[in-house]
């Protein structure tokens, strides 16, 4: 089988390559360029990453291949992304750039070649069940990722592989040290999907006009100014600065909510204040990964953002989204942030936080 792997430089998806070629694949290893707006070495160092890939593919003697996909990742990625903190809310840009540019844009380049599949370095599984393809949860729960990858649809998942889900992330590096592959000790990649690592603010600042206003408490008091409603986001702590409550300076401040009818960033005192926790959420019309919801009503466990612990919940599906009612108060729910949903070791699906 022609399989197209994605290669970025890092080191997953070079021993995603190593596993498949040692298993007979015919493996074509494709270097993805997304982002060309100040793509300098301090920011996203795209030029380095390509290098570091297509030596991985020289020493593992597969081709190489690199391609453009900027234009695609602005008009169907990055617009999303600037819209979304534009209307106070805070993206999620590597699930859409998962489901928009990996398995979408590098799919159809892939068949293009007359590749079968395509093969990533996500820390996730898959398996064949009642005609389905189900997205499971890695090995490696530390690293699992199926958390940016519920949008996929049945037709992205059959044809897809992810040959370093089964694997714990030590026992991936032991395999790249064992290769003497260059990068087996290269830092993961924390930034924005394909942005890079670099100034959130000054980030952002670039493509949206900043307008500040005023930092105040749930009664009305005002503590100081915000530099803008979309630098911030729920939960937030650092950067806001304000001091602590008088008498108690070890008492610090996180971002309650956000009004946008007057510009006002509402902060609360500790972290167990009661704005912070709630029980219930709204969410966007949800994707299934199998097609069709589990039922209109269904228990379950979901999380509210990637790292988060499971949470049991109860849903109900509405013509416009699901109402989730969890089974505790928790902390911080963001709007324009992903719910994911899951029975046991299988992602269900998910939607975007309202």
């Amino acid at each position: 089988m022609k399989i197209a792997l994605g290669l970025s430089g890092g080191v997953d998806s070079s021993v995603a390559a190593c596993l498949l070629a040692q298993q007979g694949f015919e493996v074509i290893t494709i270097f993805m360029k997304n982002w060309e707006e100040d793509d300098t070495a301090n920011y996203c160092p795209a030029a380095q990453d390509r290098e570091d890939a297509e030596r991985i593919a020289q020493k593992l003697g597969l081709p190489f291949h690199a391609i453009n996909f900027a234009t695609e990742y602005w008009d169907h990625v990055f617009a999303y992304f600037l819209a979304e903190y534009q209307a106070g809310r805070t993206p999620n840009p590597d699930i859409l750039c998962n489901q928009e540019i990996k398995f979408k844009a590098f799919l159809n380049y892939a068949l293009t070649l007359g590749c079968e599949k395509i093969a990533t370095g996500h820390y996730a599984q898959l398996r064949e069940r009642d005609g389905h393809t189900q997205l499971l949860r890695a090995h490696d729960l530390n690293k699992d990722q199926t958390y940016f990858l519920h949008t996929l649809t049945q037709d992205q998942l059959q044809k897809a592989l992810f040959p370093i889900g089964h694997l714990l992330k030590p026992e991936v590096r032991k395999i790249a040290t064992a290769q003497d592959f260059l990068n087996a000790k290269k830092k993961d990649s924390t930034g924005i999907c394909f942005i890079g690592e670099r100034k959130f603010k000054d980030f952002l600042a670039r493509y949206l006009p900043a307008m500040p206003g005023e930092i105040v408490t749930p009664e009305g008091q005002i503590l100081g100014t915000h530099q803008g409603l979309m630098y911030y986001t729920l939960g937030q702590r650092q950067g806001l600065g304000i001091g602590g409550i008088k008498g108690s300076q070890h008492t610090p401040w996180f971002v309650a909510q956000k009004d946008l009818t007057h510009n006002q960033l509402i902060v609360v005192a500790g972290h167990d204040h009661p704005l912070l926790y709630q029980q219930q959420l709204h969410t966007q019309i949800p994707h299934w990964i199998a097609g069709i919801a589990p039922g209109t009503e269904f228990s379950c466990t979901a999380k509210i953002r990637y790292r988060q612990k499971d949470a049991a919940c109860q849903v109900r599906v509405e013509a416009t989204g699901l109402d989730v009612y969890f089974n505790t108060p928790q902390w911080a729910i963001t709007p324009g942030q992903s719910i994911v949903f899951y029975q046991d070791e299988v992602c269900l699906g998910g939607a975007v936080i309202i």
